[in-house]
């Protein structure tokens, strides 16, 4: 991690410090006393299984190009992305990249542009159902909850902003002209920043472009797999909420598994929001003051809230960067084009595949 991403990190967990100093700190530690461990126990182990659901979803798209690897192959780099995701400010989307140029790199058969195809429509399944929730939970929120009308136009365009992102997507890969359009606006930001001779790197890009459209079509195409990935994209999303639901039984707390997942869409869709790395501190403070809201006790809510964000982030984040030194260290320098040497040592290596 650079000195930006531990910034980052280090204003949303003083963000988290801050709130949890007003709900009372005494208080919250009180509350963990009484938490009961089995069932905290049995959310990590549902949160362990859902790594497994999403590597499944993604085994499934990869086979559908040609690319047959094992689900414990591409589990570690779903978590490693899990991780990246966790640590950028990207809107949960940073580690897509990485987990797209790890598959590519782990055998000399497949390809960047192909295997970048099959994350981004692992991403769109996954972005789907959520769309479909989001909508759900903002018209019943503003229905049944009193809150400021500026958050519900904040979550109103995240959805906008989401749901356009996959129509330029799918665009893109149905309209070849459209594709082309695309492949003209890369090829410009190419010339205007990057000063070496470009004529072999725009082919490359013209490639990729061709490639990621062609296995795109391709998997579009496959209606019966398509189905299957996207009813295991809802059954993913019920056992995210079900983890969350697990963590407040363990304090004793009884609230309605609607309002559960109500109010954990509501925080997913702040954590997509590109502003904190896995919206750490929003997403905490937004799932305290909702489930205060619903009737549990601030303390409870400090607390309940703590354990999950202690599963879902902090341990996803642990192992996932704990994994990441066994593909390199340079990982993340190597994806990120930092600079024009990085970037060209990514083209050559996919030149001589």
């Amino acid at each position: 991690m650079d000195k930006k991403t531990i910034g980052f990190l280090g204003i949303s967990i003083l963000i988290l410090v801050i709130m949890l100093y007003f709900v009372g700190i005494d208080q919250v530690i009180d509350a963990l006393k009484i938490a009961n461990l089995y069932i905290i126990a049995l959310a990590i182990v549902v949160q362990i299984f859902t790594y497994f659901l999403y590597t499944l979803r993604w085994q499934i798209l990869n086979k559908l190009a040609d690319m047959d690897d094992g689900i414990m192959k591409l589990l570690p780099m779903v978590l490693v992305s899990l991780a990246v995701n966790n640590i950028t400010p990207s809107g949960r989307g940073g580690g897509e990249p990485v987990r797209a140029y790890l598959l590519s790199q782990s055998n000399d058969d497949y390809h960047f542009q192909d295997s970048f195809a099959t994350v981004v429509a692992d991403r769109a399944l996954d972005t789907f159902p959520f769309v479909v929730l989001a909508a759900i939970t903002i018209a019943s929120m503003a229905l049944f909850f009193d809150f400021d009308i500026w958050l519900l136009v904040i979550m109103v365009l995240a959805v906008i902003a989401i749901v356009a992102v996959l129509i330029v997507l799918i665009y893109m890969c149905i309209n070849p002209g459209f594709g082309k359009r695309v492949d003209g606006w890369i090829i410009g930001l190419v010339r205007r920043f990057y000063k070496k001779d470009t004529e072999e790197l725009e082919n490359q890009i013209h490639e990729a472009i061709a490639g990621f459209q062609d296995t795109m079509k391709m998997l579009m195409s496959n209606r019966k797999g398509l189905v299957y990935t996207l009813i295991l994209s809802f059954i993913i999303w019920g056992f995210e909420i079900l983890r969350v639901y697990l963590v407040f039984s363990a304090f004793g707390a009884n609230v309605d598994l609607i309002i559960i997942g109500e109010v954990f869409i509501v925080a997913c869709l702040v954590g997509m929001i590109p502003l904190l790395p896995g919206g750490l501190g929003a997403v905490d403070g937004l799932m305290i003051i909702f489930y205060s809201a619903a009737g549990v006790p601030a303390s409870i809510s400090a607390a309940a809230t703590v354990i999950e964000r202690l599963i879902s982030f902090w341990m996803t984040t642990i192992i996932g960067m704990v994994i990441m030194p066994y593909y390199g260290a340079d990982v993340l320098s190597k994806i990120s084009g930092s600079s024009s040497e990085e970037l060209e040592e990514i083209e050559e290596s996919e030149g001589e595949k």
